[in-house]
């Protein structure tokens, strides 16, 4: 694998009226032994006091009306002058060697890493079940279930985005699922087997305000037809959907599955 040195990061950090905790996501970049590049800070139209505050800290800060995290994390990448991405939402940390560990990988000639993490409600660390097991290596059908790669854990040549493109702006939740797979599809991803980046369970996370996930994970899996494992993957969510949707009289989403089994 070739060799790389001098690799810059940028990191990218979204956020939406978060003022409080992008500090602290932005103080863990700074405490980081190996300094990034530059830090961009994406503001999604906040209506707090998030502007103001990031006046205290050398961060680059860029503001645009509330779009979505997508748009957010598409205008930092775009932005960026870094030759790797890091990504950390507003409402996780890292630990200080996050982003040591992962160069260390990035310079041996990967284009795709991630760390453990750890994952934490309230005051209390969620124990990770098995079927969270982070995935390394060409791991593209092992991931198309559900996604298990995590955008605060994730450090990325930003000219793959050259390649599968950005963000897909139009999905309200499961964006990161839709773009790991896209990755995936061409390259493998290298794991930080050291719990590095800490995640925070909040009731506002966007997870929280949508039923049916699994139509959004379709929708992205729709990019990957004809693939026969991908319209069987699609195939068993709309049954789940479809099972859920008429025990509860849903007729959105029966009108949903039906919409895409018409497609199939």
């Amino acid at each position: 694998m070739l060799q790389r040195k001098n690799l810059k990061v940028s990191v990218v950090i979204p956020t939406y009226n978060r003022s409080l905790l992008v500090q602290k996501a932005i103080k863990s970049v700074l405490s980081q032994t190996k300094p990034p590049y530059e830090i961009i800070v994406v503001d999604d139209g906040s209506r707090d006091d998030t502007l103001s505050v990031l006046k205290n800290y050398p961060v680059k800060v860029l503001h645009q009306e509330n779009r979505g995290v997508s748009s957010a994390r598409n205008l930092g990448i775009k932005k960026s002058t870094g030759d790797v991405i890091a990504f950390l939402d507003s409402d996780d940390e890292w630990k200080e060697d996050k982003l040591k560990n992962q160069l260390t990988l990035h310079k041996e000639g990967y284009k795709f890493s991630h760390t453990e993490e750890i994952w934490i409600r309230g005051d209390k660390e969620l124990k990770q079940k098995l079927h969270h097991k982070k995935p390394e290596g060409e791991c593209f059908y092992d991931n198309i279930s559900f996604c298990k790669i995590a955008p605060s854990t994730v450090m990325i040549d930003k000219n793959l985005f050259e390649k599968v493109g950005y963000f897909d702006e139009s999905l309200e939740v499961c964006e990161d699922f839709d773009m790991w797979l896209r990755v995936l599809k061409i390259t493998p991803i290298s794991l930080v087997k050291k719990a590095l980046t800490i995640k925070y369970s909040r009731g506002e996370q966007l997870s929280f305000k949508y039923f049916a996930m699994d139509r959004f994970r379709i929708k992205a899996l729709l990019k990957h037809l004809p693939d026969k494992s991908i319209k069987a993957e699609i195939e068993r969510k709309l049954s789940i959907l479809e099972k859920g949707a008429l025990k509860h009289k849903n007729q959105e989403i029966i009108n949903f599955v039906s919409k895409i089994q018409n497609t199939l």
